[in-house]
This record gives structure tokens, sequence and C-alpha cells, in this order.
């Protein structure tokens, strides 16, 4: 891709979420919705093959429904109240049909199949930007029309999220699958606490942001896009290797790493407001994923590769450093301690 063509698509894809959250009025949420999906989709394409293409074409026309559906919603609000206020969202009809929409923009339950897909076609820095920064523009406009919204619905579609994206990722053995049903399960934990507190639920989205950005570049660097790659990992940077099995135990939610904090503060939450079936739903649901990021650990750095092996060693080699790794692995694993002082903000 020429650095002309960069200079468009790289500003695009920055402004389109930023101009959705800045936003008042629909059309220009729905503008910005569309300027960053369209932003995306040449760089999910210039691989110029056959799976990156259909990755981008499926993107596409799943994007473009559920954009498609914002507008639709907007419209139909705007015919009854006569205003395009974000905030002021009162049909019932739109409300639902809105929820909907941003449901499969941001690939929840039960219109969660365009994920695993899209991610497996696309490279690993393009799947972390699908699973990271395109989920700010869809949860910005969820958290602005929350008081609006249907609670059941909501709750549904978060209890929906996080069984099925345990559920989802217990058969994968790619990795970049294994991340998308994470992504579908740690969604489900957001939308479900969105309907009570929506100050927790921004700080399990960026926590889960830290994660995941920390997952897919320690991907990345290791070059395992698959599990049965990942027990070869310990003999190109055994300390990496070490850090991605904490970030796996931090994204399970296991203490005392930073990934049981968010999880912790839903639950305590959810009891106080006595909703312990859907507390007990959610603990539960949790142990399926648990289990794909327990087996992941297990073959990285416990077991040994057999020896009839079908891939060459790959040694330890040098690579180019990356210092925002430190600090995106530092935060992914001992953030717990400052829960007091978040407690006292939510």
């Amino acid at each position: 891709m020429t650095p002309y063509t960069n200079m468009i698509i790289i500003p695009s894809l920055i402004m389109g979420p930023l101009l959705t959250i800045s936003s008042n009025h629909w059309i220009l949420a729905w503008t910005g919705l569309e300027i960053s999906t369209l932003a995306v989709i040449p760089l999910m394409a210039q691989q110029h093959h056959p799976r990156a293409i259909e990755a981008a074409i499926k993107y596409f026309l799943i994007q473009a429904a559920a954009s498609t559906l914002i507008l639709f919603s907007s419209i139909t609000n705007a015919w009854t109240l006569g205003q395009w206020d974000i905030m002021q969202m009162s049909n019932t009809v739109s409300c639902t049909i809105l929820t909907t929409a941003l449901a499969i923009k941001l690939g929840l339950a039960p219109f969660h199949f365009w994920l695993p897909e899209v991610l497996q076609g696309t490279t690993t820095m393009m799947a972390m930007i699908l699973t990271t920064w395109q989920k700010l523009a869809p949860l910005s406009l969820l958290v602005m029309t929350a008081q609006s919204l249907n609670t059941p619905l909501l709750l549904m579609l978060g209890l929906t999220s996080t069984i099925i994206g345990g559920w989802g990722g217990l058969n994968q053995t790619q990795l970049r699958k294994i991340m998308a049903f994470s992504s579908i399960a740690h969604l489900g934990w957001m939308i479900t606490i969105l309907t009570l507190s929506i100050k927790l639920m921004l700080i399990t989205f960026y926590i889960y942001i830290i994660m995941t950005m920390t997952m897919f570049t320690m991907m990345k660097l290791l070059e395992t896009n698959k599990i049965s790659t990942t027990m070869m990992s310990w003999t190109k940077l055994p300390t990496m290797n070490t850090m991605m099995m904490l970030t796996l135990m931090s994204l399970a939610g296991l203490p005392p790493l930073t990934g049981f904090m968010p999880k912790w503060l839903i639950l305590q939450e959810l009891t106080k407001q006595n909703m312990i079936i859907i507390a007990t739903m959610l603990a539960l649901s949790s142990l399926l994923s648990l289990f794909f990021y327990l087996r992941i650990s297990y073959y990285s750095t416990i077991t040994l590769p057999p020896n009839p092996i079908n891939f060459s060693k790959q040694w330890r080699h040098k690579i180019n450093q990356k210092p925002y790794l430190a600090m995106l692995t530092t935060l992914s694993i001992t953030l717990m301690p400052i829960t007091p002082a978040l407690m006292t903000t939510t």
C-alpha cells in the first residue's frame, strides 16, 4: 500500500470512532461508523489472499447491514419525536432495533458468527484492531443510549455472549479464533454490567483492551497462530513465553492478576442488586473460558513437543525491541492493588 493511501486510511481509521464518540446527532454518529468501516476494509484486503478478501467482504456486509439498521432506528425515532439527539431515544421499536444493530456490530451472541471467521482471515495486528479499536464506537453509542435501551434484552445478550464465548472456544485450535471467542465472552460481561453501572463497564473495557493488545502483540512477536506452534515458543523468547502465560491467566480472571478485578467488581455489583442467578451464570460461564486459556498455557509452558515433529525448531533469535510491550504486560498483570481506588469511584 502506497504512503499516499496510508495518509488517507490511517487518519480515517482514527477519526471515525472519535467522530461517533463526540457527536450528539445520529447522522454524524452514523457517518463516523461508516468512515471507520471503510478505512478498515482496505487494510484487511491488502494481503491479496483469498482468505483476506473473504474476511474483508464478510466484514463489509455485516457492518453495512448493522449501520443500515442504526440509520433506520434513528430515522424511526426522529419520525415519532421530531429530533435527532442520540440521548433522546424514546421509541420502543427504535431502541430494540438499535440494540440489535449494535450487537451485530460488536459481535455479541447470537450475532457473533462473523467475528471468528473474519479474525481468522486477517493478520494478527488487524485482528487486534478489530477486537479493540473497532469496538469503541458501538460501545460508546450503547453507553450514550443505555438509559433508553431494553434492560432484559441487554441482560439476555450479555448472558448469551458469555456462555457462547466460553463454549465456542473449547474446540478451537487457532489462536485468533480463540481470541475472537474471548472477545465475545468479555463483551458479554460488559453488556451485562452496562445496565447497572456505566463506570464499571468502562473500567472493564479499558482492562480488556490492555490485556487483548498484550496478547496479540505477543502472538505477533512469537509468530504463533495455532496451539500446536505455541509448544515451540519457549525456544524463541522464554521470558515472553512466561509473560504470555500470565496474560492468559489474567484474561481468564484468576486472582491476583488484573483480569480478576473487573469480574470481581461485576459479580459484587450484581450481588448487591439481588441478581444472584445472573451472577452465578456469569461465574460458571467464565469456567468455560478458563479451560481454553489453561490449555494454551499448558501447551506453551509445561509440555515439551514430541520427538517426531513436522516443523523445524526455531531457536532464540534477536527481534526488534518493543518498549511498549513491557508496559502493556505490567498493566495486564499487576493492576489488582488499585481495586480499592476504583471501587470508590464506582
